[in-house]
């Protein structure tokens, strides 16, 4: 049964981390105007309420990572760093002033990149110079992500005491063969070592990244993966499904046959197998991908039903307000989104130029915002309903309709105005969101866009 319905339902679909999706953005009918005006409108009925979030993305890397499709520079070079964040700072600056008055700062989340690419120098400059114009939301949270090879004890020491206490580390596999097959070298040895210094100086929630479905992976290279895992006990994990994507990666996904991709059941296997492990060790499943102790935040919000998802993922509380510094950056203000540049050519002098280094965006119409509920529902919650006429749409019947199959192969459960994943269809998520994904349906796409769901 689970090999048919792998066959079955394992086709190209979207992550969402936004709906909709960045390739059915309406750039056409997006403004830097109409940014500014929801910008604005979201400011001001969330800023006191529960205030807002950061990403920032650091873009620079010492060396290519073969299954990464993040924007990235890769340079050794690290007098890029001082104008860099001085270009970020500019862009908080004009921020700050379209926004007037002091933001509440509740969630800030350093990506990349490499962000522990950046001196301990640099990354105080950047924190301080975000705070000389916002202060701390009540509750926040701040987190980054760390490379174990170049996290050092004084990254950990100095970003703890600016507020941070959430790190990720990217761990993906600790097999020789597939760590030199992404271009990913990296002893188990140091991964211990970055973790034990967060425990000890107190970071309140530790994860690791860990991708299934890699290069060359086998079952063996998961178990001995998630063993080690375990034997460091970090809080939360992400379990990740590889996504093959070279076609919008270009080279740097390109470093591997296709043959040597795990690819069906042999794939889910990984999956499966790793994840009975980690319940065995107490760990609890939290929407797509992610696990984490009972102790942990996001375990905690999961059984709220206040878990919330955006273009930095997972989160323990929701804000409707989230701006994208630095390059590439997607910001969102619950009714529109907006991206930054591309490039660090083009990002630099836009911002000489004192304009918002925006190149495009999507207005979010009601539809839109129906629908985005119901997928983040989905991600978060296994289920959704629209028992509330706010949260109806015409398409209802027609999307009930198409998942009767599902309903039938014993992956969700429908119900009286609202549907429930079960058990077995938690690996299917994102197949059953793209059944209320009415642009895709309106509109297949011609080429490859999006990884395999499965």
């Amino acid at each position: 049964m689970k090999i048919s319905l792998i066959q079955k339902y394992n086709v190209p679909g979207p992550r969402y981390t936004s709906y909709p999706t960045v390739p059915y953005w309406d750039e056409s009918g997006f403004t830097h105007e109409i940014w500014l005006q929801t910008l604005k409108k979201s400011f001001q009925e969330s800023n006191n309420k529960e205030g807002i979030s950061l990403y920032i993305h650091l873009p620079f890397c010492e060396s290519l990572c073969t299954f990464c499709g993040c924007n990235k520079r890769i340079t050794k070079n690290h007098n890029v760093e001082n104008p860099y964040i001085d270009a970020v700072l500019k862009e908080w600056t004009l921020y700050r002033d379209i926004l007037g008055k002091k933001p509440k700062i509740k969630e800030i989340h350093l990506g990349g990149g490499t962000p522990t690419f950046f001196s301990i120098e640099s990354l105080e400059k950047l924190i301080n110079g975000i705070f000389s114009l916002a202060e701390k939301a009540e509750g926040y949270e701040f987190s980054f992500e760390g490379h174990p090879n170049n996290t050092t004890l004084a990254h950990l020491q100095k970003l703890y005491d600016l507020g941070f206490r959430r790190v990720s580390f990217g761990v993906q596999d600790y097999s020789e063969k597939v760590q030199k097959a992404i271009h990913r070298i990296q002893p188990f040895h140091n991964v211990a070592k970055v973790t034990f210094w967060a425990k000890e100086i107190g970071y309140t929630s530790i994860g690791h990244d860990i991708i299934f479905g890699l290069p060359f992976q086998e079952v063996q290279d998961v178990v001995d993966t998630i063993e080690k895992t375990n034997s460091l006990q970090p809080d939360r994990l992400a379990f990740y499904s590889y996504a093959h994507v070279p076609w919008i990666k270009g080279n740097g996904q390109r470093g591997f046959h296709d043959e040597d991709i795990p690819k069906d059941y042999a794939k889910r296997k990984l999956y499966e197998v790793g994840k009975e492990l980690l319940f065995e060790n107490e760990y609890y499943e939290i929407g797509m991908d992610h696990f984490a102790l009972k102790s942990d935040s996001l375990y905690h919000s999961f059984e709220d039903k206040k878990l919330h998802r955006n273009f930095m993922g997972y989160s323990s509380s929701k804000t409707q307000l989230m701006i994208g510094l630095g390059v590439s950056s997607i910001s969102d203000s619950w009714y529109s989104f907006a991206q930054n540049v591309k490039t660090l050519e083009e990002y630099y002098k836009v911002l000489e130029s004192d304009e918002l280094p925006l190149y495009r965006g999507h207005l979010l119409s009601t539809e839109d915002l129906i629908i985005r509920k119901h997928i983040l529902n989905l991600m978060c919650q296994f289920e959704t309903s629209w028992e509330d006429s706010a949260n109806y749409v015409s398409e209802i019947p027609e999307i009930v309709f198409q998942l009767k199959e599902m309903e039938n192969d014993g992956l969700l459960i429908i119900g009286d105005n609202k549907i429930i994943v079960t058990e077995e269809g938690k690996p299917y998520v994102r197949n059953i969101c793209m059944a209320f994904d009415l642009r895709l349906k309106r509109k297949a796409p011609e080429t490859a866009l999006f990884s395999m769901t499965v």
